[in-house]
């Protein structure tokens, strides 16, 4: 991470490396997340040169494993599909993401950086060289494109299959107990806030009351979130949730193609999906750790302990 973003500096000149570049205190823009079409610090991809957007994209990858780096493209992608079904009236366009740098990488114990736009946000904290890897966020819109009945795209399809598959693994007692309303939430219940809720009620079902299948299934779907992470991130996530103590709830229909979302919550950690529009064709995901989200717990201790 610190090579690549050191790159992107290196690549940046005038005005789109002043819009780059960020000190790390900067705390209002360096701890932002916005999923939607808005105004968001940062250089724009459009505005940088070829050199610059291949560092920008490199930089993204050291964040995502190969997959998650695939699903990422194919969301931006989507923004081409989505003008072309708006008629072109909002002039969305593929290279509508941004990228910034917080602090120095190259010399300072503690930075950090984005790459955001329309339904994708990854923002990266790197302290004494341990990463904090969240917020980490993923929607699509269309969720699906098909032909003939057949998919074409479908970027986020995991999420919602397998999220599905534990609601059939849990069985009619379980279901009782993880579906907590008959309605989905309008959007994710974190939102684009900064400080994500550490509990959200109701809880819905506890892990621990799963049998083995259905438990199994569940830290399947906890590992889906978190291999979006590279391998080295991902399994010393996987090492710090292990063991905790999960919930699991669903709110709205269980049948596929209308409004649904669900999430699971532990100790430090908020999983989320929201499929909200009326079709059910507009999914949101994101990955949170409520307490430590942009490494706030942890700098805060490193700010209290070390004079700066």
């Amino acid at each position: 991470m610190r090579t690549a973003a050191t790159a992107l500096l290196s690549a940046l000149a005038g005005p789109e490396r002043e819009l780059a570049a960020r000190p790390f205190d900067a705390d209002a823009d360096r701890r932002w997340i916005e999923y939607r079409p808005r105004p968001r610090p940062g250089a724009c991809i459009a505005d940088l040169d070829r050199t610059a957007r291949k560092a920008a994209h490199r930089l993204l990858a050291t964040a995502l494993s190969p997959h998650a780096y695939a699903q990422a493209m194919g969301i931006i992608a989507l923004e081409e599909v989505l003008d072309r079904q708006e008629d072109w009236r909002r002039q969305r366009h593929s290279d509508d993401y941004w990228v910034a740098v917080f602090g120095d990488p190259d010399r300072d114990d503690h930075w950090s950086w984005r790459f955001e736009g329309h339904h994708l946000s990854v923002t990266m904290t790197v302290l004494d060289d341990q990463v904090f890897p969240t917020p980490v966020f993923l929607g699509a819109n269309p969720a699906t494109v098909s032909y003939a009945g057949r998919p074409i795209s479908r970027p986020l399809a995991p999420e919602e299959d397998l999220a599905r598959e534990l609601l059939d693994a849990i069985g009619p007692v379980g279901r009782a107990a993880a579906i907590v309303s008959d309605r989905a939430p309008d959007d994710l219940r974190s939102g684009p806030s900064p400080v994500a809720p550490a509990r959200i009620e109701p809880l819905g079902l506890r892990a621990a009351g799963l049998g083995s299948s259905a438990r199994a299934m569940l830290d399947q779907l906890v590992a889906l979130y978190l291999d979006r992470l590279p391998p080295e991130l991902a399994a010393r996530e996987a090492v710090r949730v292990a063991g905790g103590d999960l919930h699991f709830a669903w709110q709205g229909p269980t049948v596929p193609r209308q409004r649904h979302y669900y999430r699971i919550q532990g100790d430090d950690l908020l999983i989320e999906y929201d499929n909200t529009s009326e079709d059910g064709n507009h999914p949101h995901t994101v990955l949170r750790r409520p307490h430590s989200d942009f490494g706030h717990d942890v700098l805060a201790a490193h700010r209290a302990a070390v004079p700066h």
